[in-house]
């Protein structure tokens, strides 16, 4: 390698390298099982545990905030956190944030309805007159979010979603499969609540960043690191205890129309 390329590289490593600054990386999330949530004090889950371990072995240390995502949304803008776990990808912010090249995970976004108002539906056009309880703070696919066939219905949490829903508040509610399925049990409520087998849409989530100075090349190592990562038989146990398969499909999701998408920003 040229002296001059050695110096760049070594000029660009010291960029980044946090560890040598003695900063840590401000990551936001907002708490999303089982991908990532907080446990009797424990960070856990399966994007959260896959991304400790990939700045484990880059050197860099973390300093993890779970908040409400609009918060986190928020904290991105102002420059109060370097980037966020969890975030789906949105053309309107890579102005401001870096994507890696490999998603952490995707998600499947499916409407749950309360069995004692079933509402099974196959398309958007079923739900007309209907009531959809939504997630302040999430960017939703032009289709779904204009609308004018039925009413959507934000509510502060995940949880809270689901009370409506068994409440008779809402008709139904759009959220990920996996984070459903995972309040059904949680929430004790999975002989009241029916899960429509129709996919909105697919979605990978990743780790983002702001596109700061030396940012770039981070992404980019963070990537590599995590793509060998998920080569690895500890990421198919990882995988297997979360209920996710070994593998990212992310070539199937970037032609897909999203109908529920985190806002990026922070996640």
């Amino acid at each position: 390698m040229p002296l001059i390329a050695q110096l760049l590289t070594v000029f660009l490593f010291s960029c980044l390298s946090f560890a040598a600054r003695g900063e840590k990386l401000r990551i936001v999330t907002e708490p999303w099982a089982p991908y990532v949530y907080e446990e009797n004090g424990k960070s856990l889950g399966l994007d959260y545990e896959t991304t400790a371990i990939v700045f484990k072995r880059l050197g860099i240390e973390v300093d993890w905030q779970f908040l409400p995502w609009k918060r986190c949304l928020s904290m991105l803008e102002t420059g109060q956190a370097d980037g966020a776990l969890d975030i789906f990808h949105s053309d309107e912010r890579d102005a401001t944030l870096l994507y890696p090249s490999e998603p952490l995970s995707e998600v499947e976004f499916v409407m749950f309805y309360a069995n004692e108002r079933p509402h099974p539906f196959r398309t958007l056009d079923d739900l007309k007159g209907l009531t959809v309880g939504t997630s302040p703070g999430y960017l939703y696919s032009k289709d779904f979010s204009e609308s004018t066939l039925f009413t959507r219905e934000p509510a502060p949490t995940h949880e809270a979603n689901f009370g409506k829903l068994v409440r008779g508040r809402i008709d139904l509610l759009i959220t990920d499969r996996r984070v459903g399925q995972h309040l059904l049990d949680e929430l004790g409520i999975r002989d009241k609540i029916t899960e429509n087998p129709t996919v909105i849409s697919r979605q990978s989530q990743f780790l983002a960043v702001r596109r700061n100075a030396g940012m770039d090349l981070l992404v980019q190592r963070f990537g590599a690191e995590l793509k060998r990562f998920k080569r690895e038989p500890a990421y198919a146990e990882l995988s297997a205890r979360y209920g996710a398969g070994p593998g990212v499909q992310a070539a199937a999701t970037t032609t897909e129309k999203t109908v529920e998408q985190q806002e990026s920003g922070a996640q």
